[in-house]
């Protein structure tokens, strides 16, 4: 019997690395890293130059380090908001929640001005630092990513989809849409069709909230039609119990973490177990939605990952403010990356770290608009009702793109210590996906369409970038 299951074993993961052989670029394994709620100028804003005040880990840069498009000058000194940017510490790593609503984010912008965050997206509740959403770190707290931008490469000028919220994100990520047919309006959370806020998906046993369903195509449904193996492994997936066909999941589980649930074709809604290890990456029972235990397991069974990996972090470790700290995040980042690295498949992979959305963050590169919105309700951007002028029958309340976030890519194939200038924003990722395992398009008015390139982050001819293995606890540098 096991010699059978072994076998069995043998010739899925032999039939996942055929499925995943034939790729547009070197890249085999893509595994994306998407954390919580961080601008850009929010962790990167002062990058190479960290305080490195005393009692604090030192970061220094390496010479010749590329300077970004970031916080310095009169950004700093006389900086256009009524607070300027203020430098927080290791020691204040724990902060309040900011404000990120779609409508929110648009008034902070001004009308391209930049000028108005601590009144539209600072942390309000008693005891929270005033205008925290100017608040800002730098390499003594967020070691770990600076120095991952250092031996890899990064991105100034990648962006939010579209201004809003975790669940917004998420959308725009899988799919490059926001826009559903089946629920044209949900007071503060779906107008015109097009999700503005966070709510959960009609297809989870463990919804609470205000529901919808997604009804456009999303990546997962064209990576199966190309037989390409894939998950989205999410910690806190796992239910507590199942009764019948039932789950119950923890106190910790958010749905708006696991967002391949929002679509009737890739939900797993009973969050059912991978019917063996060897089924993982492929249709089954859990439908591609997973725990990061069953990736463990996985690899622990001598599997291969998926040529497609999604990660998300537990609640504590995501990065969002309130719930989880950048020290926290940096414990999970340096772990998974230094267990990534040291798989047999990270000599053809590319891990990509970035965000959902910007939890509100001062960033001061007003973000470019490609996609205009004109609700009079919700959009705010260029004055009261306007997001620019929306061709006729385009999709309302997608106001994009949202406010810049990070991008880190760590690969043997990434150019080192290489800040690229190209616009791009969370769909780009969608669209590298399509474009490597050659899968064509959403549609339906999807962002992949407008999506910029990642392929300038890459060097797919030149010597290959060694691993880089850091401390967890501090994010310095241990070989």
């Amino acid at each position: 019997m096991r010699k059978r299951n072994l076998l069995a074993f043998v010739a899925a993961a032999a039939a996942a690395f055929g499925q995943s052989a034939s790729t547009a670029t070197p890249i085999k394994h893509l595994v994306v890293i998407f954390d919580e709620n961080n601008s850009f100028d929010h962790y990167f804003g002062t990058y190479p130059n960290a305080a490195n005040l005393p009692g604090e880990r030192v970061f220094t840069a390496k010479p010749n380090t590329p300077n970004v498009n970031g916080l310095s000058g009169a950004l700093l000194t006389n900086n256009p908001n009524s607070t300027g940017p203020f430098r927080l510490s290791p020691s204040q790593a724990s902060t309040c929640d900011n404000d990120n609503h779609y409508l929110d984010e648009q008034k902070a912008y001004n009308q391209g001005l930049a000028n108005k965050f601590p009144e539209n997206t600072s942390a309000t509740a008693t005891g929270c630092t005033p205008a925290l959403s100017m608040g800002y770190y730098d390499g003594n707290t967020v070691t770990a990513l600076w120095n991952y931008a250092q031996n890899y490469a990064m991105s100034d000028n990648y962006f939010a989809t579209t201004f809003g919220t975790t669940v917004m994100g998420h959308l725009n990520l899988l799919s490059g849409q926001t826009h559903q047919t089946n629920t044209a309006t949900i007071a503060g959370v779906v107008a015109n069709g097009s999700v503005i806020a966070n709510l959960d998906p009609v297809t989870d046993d463990c919804t609470t909230g205000k529901t919808v369903e997604m009804t456009s195509k999303n990546v997962g449904d064209l990576l199966n039609a190309g037989g390409v193996t894939w998950g989205w492994f999410y910690a806190d997936f796992d239910p507590v119990s199942i009764s019948g066909t039932t789950a119950t999941c923890s106190s910790i589980y958010n749905p708006h973490y696991a967002p391949f649930q929002y679509w009737a074709s890739t939900a797993n809604p009973h969050h059912l177990p991978p019917s063996s290890p060897a089924m993982i990456g492929q249709t089954d029972q859990a439908n591609h939605q997973y725990s990061l235990a069953d990736l463990s397991n996985l690899v622990a069974n001598g599997g291969t990952l998926p040529a497609v990996t999604f990660l998300k972090a537990t609640t504590t470790q995501t990065g969002h403010p309130s719930d989880s700290t950048p020290l926290e995040e940096q414990a999970f980042l340096v772990q998974t990356i230094n267990f990534l690295e040291s798989l047999p498949q990270w000599s053809d992979m590319a891990i990509l770290i970035t965000y959902d959305d910007s939890d509100g963050w001062y960033d001061h590169v007003v973000p470019p608009i490609v996609n205009p919105s004109a609700d009079s309700a919700n959009d705010d951007l260029a004055g009261s009702g306007l997001c620019g002028s929306p061709a006729s029958g385009a999709y309302q309340d997608r106001c994009g793109y949202g406010p810049r976030l990070p991008l880190v890519v760590i690969s043997p194939f990434a150019k080192q210590n290489f800040v690229d200038r190209t616009l791009t924003d969370q769909s780009s990722i969608l669209r590298f996906i399509e474009d490597n395992w050659k899968l064509g398009r959403i549609g339906d008015q999807s962002f992949d369409a407008l999506a910029g390139s990642l392929l300038n982050l890459f060097n797919f001819t030149g010597p290959a970038a060694p691993p880089l293995f850091l401390d967890p606890a501090t994010g310095q540098i241990v070989k």
